[in-house]
C-alpha cells in the first residue's frame, strides 16, 4: 500500500503519509488512491480542489460549512509549512468541542485527513507556504460558519503571538455562540475499535 494510515488524539482525523518511491531521476508519490482510502475507512468524494498561499503568521480559520454542504478535507502542503487544526463539531461526540493539531510541511509530505463535522484552520510556520485541500462538497457561502480562532473555551496552542487574520475571520463567534448542526453517528466500527 502507497500510504501509511495514522489515527491522531481525534481518530477520525488522520495523518497520512504517501510512500516515496526514488530512485536517481528524482521520485513519484500518489497523493490519492480511492480503493486505499477507502480500504481504511475514509470515504472522500472530492469535489473542488482548492490551492492556498500565504506568508510567515498568517491564520486563516475557524471555517466549515453547515451540513448539508459540509466539506471533508484533505489537505496536503506543496511548499512550506504550517500548523493545521481540526475542531470537533459533532453533537455526542466522545470528542465534541477538543481539536487535534499537526504540522505538514513539504519535507515530510504528510496529509491531514479532516471529516464532516469538524471546523478547520491552520497558521503559516514558514516564510511562504502552498498548499491544496480536495474537499467533499463545494464552497457555499450562505452556509459558511466560523469560530474565532482564540476561542477560550477550545484553548487552541497556535505559535503565533500575533497573526495575520482577515477581516472576515476577525469578525467569527465565539464557540458557544457558533453555530453547527452536525450529529455524531456510532458505528460498530467505533465500538470494537
Amino acid at each position: 500500500m502507497p500510504f501509511k494510515f495514522n489515527k491522531l488524539a481525534i481518530k477520525d482525523v488522520i495523518q497520512i503519509e504517501p510512500v516515496k518511491f526514488k530512485d536517481d531521476r528524482g521520485f513519484f508519490e500518489e497523493v490519492f488512491k480511492l480503493t486505499d482510502f477507502k480500504n481504511f475507512g475514509i470515504n472522500i468524494n472530492i469535489k473542488q480542489i482548492n490551492f492556498s498561499h500565504s506568508t510567515k503568521g498568517v491564520l486563516r480559520g475557524l471555517h466549515y460549512q453547515l451540513a448539508p454542504f459540509a466539506q471533508a478535507k484533505l489537505i496536503r502542503v506543496v511548499s512550506g509549512a504550517i500548523f493545521d487544526v481540526a475542531v470537533d463539531l459533532r453533537k455526542g461526540s466522545p470528542t465534541f468541542a477538543k481539536w487535534v493539531g499537526v504540522i505538514l510541511n513539504s519535507n515530510k509530505e504528510s496529509m491531514l485527513y479532516i471529516p464532516e463535522g469538524f471546523a478547520h484552520g491552520f497558521e503559516v510556520l514558514s516564510d511562504t507556504v502552498d498548499f491544496e485541500y480536495f474537499c467533499s462538497n463545494i464552497y457555499s457561502p450562505e452556509n459558511e460558519r466560523g469560530i474565532m480562532y482564540n476561542d477560550k473555551t477550545l484553548n487552541i496552542t497556535w505559535s503565533c503571538k500575533n497573526p495575520i487574520i482577515s477581516a472576515k475571520d476577525l469578525k467569527h463567534l465565539p464557540f458557544a455562540e457558533a453555530e453547527y448542526n452536525f450529529e455524531y453517528i456510532q458505528t460498530n466500527k467505533d465500538i470494537f475499535k
